[in-house]
C-alpha cells in the first residue's frame, strides 16, 4: 500500500476508480471486514489472498462487479438476494454493504464457515441478512428457499452447468443467477446452454471486465447472467454430489 494512504483512504480510492462512492459506515464495514478476515484465515483457511490491498480489490470490489457492469444487477437495488457457496461471504457480503436495502442469504455447506458469516454480521451490524448452513443441492428444496430470490449469486469454483443446476432453482421467474467468472468464459457459457435451458435459464450473457491487482496489473475477470424464463423442473437439482459427477448436458 502507497505509504500516502491510510486504509481507509485506499478502500475509498479504489472503489472511486470505478465511480462507486462509499460513505463512512461503507468504509467502517470494509475495514472491520478485513480485520475479521485476517484474524480468522490463521486458523480457518478461508482465503489464499492476504494482503490488504488484494483482499480489497481481488475479493471486496471484484465481488461488487455487478454495481459497475452495465446489465448485470436489477435497477432496483431492493432485491432478495442468495450466495449459493458463500464461503468467506463473496461476493454476498460486499453487495450487502453496497446495497444496505437489499435482503441476502449466504448459503454454505460447511458450519464453521456459516459460523465465521454470522460473525461478520454481528460485527458489521447487517441487518436483513442471514447465514444458512446447507448443501446447495439440500437448501433447494426447501420452500423458503426454492424460487424465493430475485437473483442468486456465485463465485464458486465450478464448471457452468453445474453452478446452473446448484443455482437456478433459487431463482424466481424473472430474476437471475449471476456467476463470477474469468475473464476467458465464452466457450464455457456456450457449453452450458443447453443444460441452462433445462433448468428452466435463458441464454447466457456474458459481461467482460477487468480489476486491477495491488500492483496495478489488469485482471481479466466475467460476470455471466443468466435470466430465469420458467419454473425450473421439479428433479432439479438432483441429489448431493451427482451434477458436479455428471453435469447436465
Amino acid at each position: 500500500m502507497s505509504i500516502l494512504l491510510t486504509p481507509s483512504e485506499y478502500l475509498r480510492q479504489t472503489f472511486s476508480e470505478r465511480g462507486i462512492a462509499l460513505n463512512d459506515k461503507q468504509t467502517a464495514q470494509f475495514l472491520i471486514y478485513a480485520d475479521l478476515l485476517e484474524q480468522k484465515n490463521a486458523v480457518m483457511n478461508l482465503t489464499a489472498i492476504t494482503g490488504f490491498e488484494e483482499v480489497v480489490r481481488k475479493h471486496f470490489l471484484d465481488s461488487c462487479a455487478p454495481a459497475f457492469v452495465p446489465g448485470v444487477f436489477p435497477d432496483s437495488k431492493a432485491v432478495r438476494l442468495i450466495d449459493i457457496g458463500s464461503g468467506a461471504g463473496f461476493p454476498g457480503i460486499p453487495l450487502k454493504i453496497l446495497y444496505p436495502e437489499m435482503e441476502a442469504v449466504l448459503l454454505d455447506s460447511l458450519q464453521k464457515r456459516v459460523g465465521f458469516l454470522e460473525e461478520v454480521i454481528h460485527a458489521l451490524d447487517l441487518k436483513g441478512i442471514s447465514a444458512v448452513h446447507a448443501r446447495a443441492e439440500d437448501g433447494a428444496r426447501r420452500e423458503d428457499l426454492r424460487e424465493q430470490f430475485d437473483l442468486a449469486v456465485s463465485r464458486a469454483v465450478a464448471a457452468l452447468p453445474v453452478l446452473a443446476e446448484y443455482c437456478l432453482p433459487y431463482v424466481k421467474t424473472g430474476g437471475s443467477f449471476v456467476a463470477y467468472k474469468g475473464a476467458d468464459s465464452e466457450k464455457e457459457a456456450e457449453a452450458a446452454e443447453a443444460a441452462v435451458k433445462t433448468l428452466g435459464g435463458k441464454t447466457p450473457e456474458i459481461r467482460v471486465f477487468t480489476v486491477a491487482d495491488a500492483d496495478g496489473k489488469p485482471m481479466g475477470r466475467s460476470l455471466i447472467r443468466i435470466g430465469k424464463a420458467r419454473p425450473t423442473p421439479k428433479k432439479y437439482p438432483r441429489k448431493a454430489g451427482t451434477a458436479a459427477k455428471s453435469p447436465l448436458t
